[in-house]
């Protein structure tokens, strides 16, 4: 029998328990693409599978290295798992990888902790007084828990102690196994995106890199392809890193659908165009196409920020939920504006929207007067666009002329660009609206944003042209431009056409 095809059934959790724990099965095309990204050059193999489940990607790794030319003399697993429902299956696993092994001549142990293993890792790294000695791991495999770390939780106290700051389980796991790898040990991981980006990852992007040298990045084009049994739909990676090495020159990009069988593309790309070396944030941008890749380019020709030219990025103040009983369905006497994405059409605000489901004002009172900005010219920007949306970044401008009213509120799912909390000149709102949403910078921020959020984070990091060259850029608009327009128009006034 091969290793991984034992019977599933008592493996199988329920549906609560699996997304009560963050459970998803690695399906074993994807586990065998995994390990084959180890450079496997151990005379002795010491894996750790932190959330085993039912031992599919230690299986993988077995069957690679018992068809390889150069085999380890000795594999020893040690593999976590808190669910008591998978041990019985992951016991077999095991033992079945035991009997390929030795088949192929190879000494094999292996070691099942039924445990939590943040709680029983911290304690190893903790390194007090009474703390079990770190085992010795050259190798990691692992496809941790996709969920929430509660900032009050048992766990993110735990982490806290010993100086790893998360908000996700996935990244906890891998904090704790990047310190628990020996010098020179490999890691292979499949995650989302997610931590390539964005602030309450920036703790563990600045440890991982610094601590690990990046080999690998693997990208899905489909986001439900991967775990298509599991109905999961954030965008994962797998990446291949080596512990306390320097980092290379050119990393490997690559990308596939995530179905069985498909093709594999790939390109080398240098380093420092994946971790930019002026980038504080450490942001880690991925593009496989050629054009992404080369999108990063011509922005590096840009220096301003928001600051330099005078500009901030806020979210919009609204909460709906939260002021329901000052919304009005339709605006009045006593209301002002209330701008949702619903109300973008053709690059300017739509107001009021007819037969929306959404309100379309919010009552003034001194109850609202915290949540209402000064009437003004502003560039919004969605904060979450749908998969089938064209651009990440979608911008549109606020036009008080087009509005009559002395105040306007932004529902909280909008960024919205202001002055000092007031509005803009017009021509330049147009040009800011009209770089935003070029392909450019689409292309741009999907090298470091695997999701469809856009935070007024990612928009202050941006860079940005002049403020002379935004205020000329939106002196040629006139009227709306389709996309190629807008993108030549973007090339010849920001870029010189270069």
């Amino acid at each position: 029998m091969a290793i991984g095809s034992v019977t599933r059934e008592k493996a199988e959790s329920s549906l609560s328990t699996k997304h009560e724990l963050g459970q998803f099965f690695t399906p074993r095309h994807v586990a065998d693409f995994m390990a084959s990204l180890f450079e496997a050059r151990w005379s002795e193999l010491h894996l750790l599978d932190a959330g085993a489940g039912r031992g599919d990607l230690t299986a993988a790794v077995v069957r690679r290295l018992s068809v390889a030319g150069l085999k380890p003399k000795k594999i020893t697993v040690t593999a976590y798992e808190v669910d008591e429902a998978l041990i019985d299956v992951l016991r077999r696993t095991l033992h079945q990888c035991k009997q390929e092994t030795m088949a192929h001549g190879v000494e094999f142990h292996s070691t099942i902790i039924n445990d939590d293993f943040v709680e029983t890792a911290v304690p190893m790294l903790g390194r007090d007084l009474f703390s079990t000695p770190v085992p010795y791991f050259n190798a990691a495999i692992v496809n941790p828990p996709y969920r929430k770390l509660r900032s009050n939780s048992k766990a993110r106290l735990h982490l806290r102690s010993i100086g790893i700051e998360t908000s996700n389980f996935y990244s906890a796991f891998v904090a704790l196994i990047c310190r628990l790898l020996a010098n020179n040990g490999e890691l292979v991981a499949i995650t989302p995106r997610s931590f390539c980006n964005g602030p309450y990852f920036k703790p563990f992007r600045t440890e991982f890199l610094e601590m690990m040298s990046v080999r690998r990045l693997h990208l899905f084009d489909s986001r439900s392809a991967t775990f298509v049994r599991d109905n999961v739909l954030q965008e994962n990676l797998i990446l291949h890193a080596v512990k306390g090495e320097p980092q290379v020159r050119d990393v490997v990009l690559s990308r596939s659908s995530g179905r069985p069988n498909d093709k594999v593309t790939e390109l080398r790309v240098p380093y420092r165009n994946i971790v930019l070396p002026t980038d504080s944030e450490q942001f880690i941008h991925i593009g496989i196409e050629q054009p992404l890749v080369t999108a990063r380019t011509p922005l590096h020709k840009l220096d301003r920020r928001l600051e330099d030219l005078e500009l901030a990025v806020s979210t919009g103040r609204v909460v709906d939920f939260r002021s329901r009983k000052f919304l009005r369905k339709e605006p009045g006497d006593d209301t002002a504006p209330l701008i949702y994405p619903g109300h973008f059409r053709r690059g300017f605000i739509a107001w009021p929207k007819q037969q929306s489901r959404k309100p379309n004002a919010i009552m003034i009172s001194d109850d609202t007067r915290d949540l209402l900005v000064r009437s003004g010219v502003y560039v919004l920007v969605k904060r979450f666009t749908s998969k089938e949306e064209r651009r990440r970044i979608v911008a549109c401008i606020y036009d008080p002329k087009l509005i009559r009213s002395p105040w306007v509120a932004f529902e909280n799912h909008l960024n919205y660009f202001h002055a000092e909390g007031s509005g803009l000149p017009l021509d330049l709102a147009k040009g800011l609206a009209a770089f935003l949403n070029s392909t450019i910078i689409d292309s741009y921020f999907r090298q470091f944003s695997g999701h469809t959020q856009v935070n007024a984070t990612d928009l202050r990091r941006l860079s940005y042209p002049s403020r002379t060259v935004l205020e000329a850029l939106g002196r040629r608009i006139e009227r709306p431009m389709n996309q190629n327009e807008l993108d030549e128009l973007i090339d010849t006034e920001v870029f010189n056409g270069n």
